[in-house]
């Protein structure tokens, strides 16, 4: 849908006529400008859920045959449990539990109230250059995305979706000011514009933009161009951290 809007310094430009290429997303200009209501056809939550189910259905068919051998690596180079949980916002801010294989060592919220320069950096970027809590086949599991697998059974209930903003706490609704509500008008994803635009290369900023401008943008076709990028994305290990 076309459109523009400011926020702060920036105005997002959503006037391109192809579902994904060659973004304009990020333009300087003193002008405030309105958004509008983005409007998602019936059509096209049928056909996404549709796909979210299949999608969902098939890739935890593969996380059943994985998950004994990496349960046992998990716990043997690290005890503590299995699952990583984590509160996240969903549609229209209703919050929901999100499931990850654990990649880090099990006290590492600890760990990082133990060494205030990472906590500062973590609250500044939501992420670590190197982060020294992240286990080795916890690295791993990050590159190949496989830590995520369990994410589908969110989708599998609805509270996500195979495409679609990421899943963000509360508290990082602050970065995204009055985008926040727009970004909540669709379930958050398992994959986004953002992971095949750079995934952890980019930063906070432009993966907020990201995230709005899929909103903004979203369709069956974007999301199946998003999928078949996600592949070598995550084949090539393209960003991972």
């Amino acid at each position: 849908m076309p459109g523009t809007h400011q926020s702060g310094d920036f105005v997002l430009d959503f006037m391109t006529s192809s579902a994904f290429s060659e973004y304009r997303v990020v333009t300087h200009s003193p002008d405030g400008l309105l958004l509008p209501e983005p409007g998602i056809a019936r059509i096209y939550q049928m056909g996404k859920r549709s796909m979210d189910i299949c999608g969902a259905l098939i890739g935890l068919t593969l996380f059943f045959l994985l998950f004994p051998v990496l349960a046992l690596l998990i716990l043997w180079e690290d005890r503590g449990p299995i699952f990583y949980k984590q509160v996240r916002i969903g549609r229209y801010g209703k919050p929901f539990t999100i499931y990850k294989l654990r990649s880090m060592m099990s006290n590492a919220d600890i760990y990082l109230t133990e060494h205030p320069e990472l906590l500062k950096a973590w609250q500044q970027n939501g992420k670590l250059f190197k982060d020294p809590r992240i286990t080795r086949i916890g690295g791993f599991l990050r590159r190949s995305s496989i830590d995520e697998l369990p994410q589908l059974f969110n989708v599998l209930r609805g509270e996500m979706s195979l495409v679609g903003p990421r899943a963000i706490q509360s508290s990082e609704l602050v970065a995204f000011g009055e985008l926040g509500e727009l970004r909540q008008m669709v379930k958050p994803g398992l994959t986004g514009l953002w992971q095949v635009s750079g995934r952890s290369m980019t930063d906070y900023e432009q993966r907020c933009i990201l995230d709005c401008t899929y909103v903004m943008e979203c369709s069956l076709r974007m999301d199946l161009q998003i999928l078949f990028k996600t592949l070598p994305v995550v084949f090539r290990h393209t960003g991972a951290c």
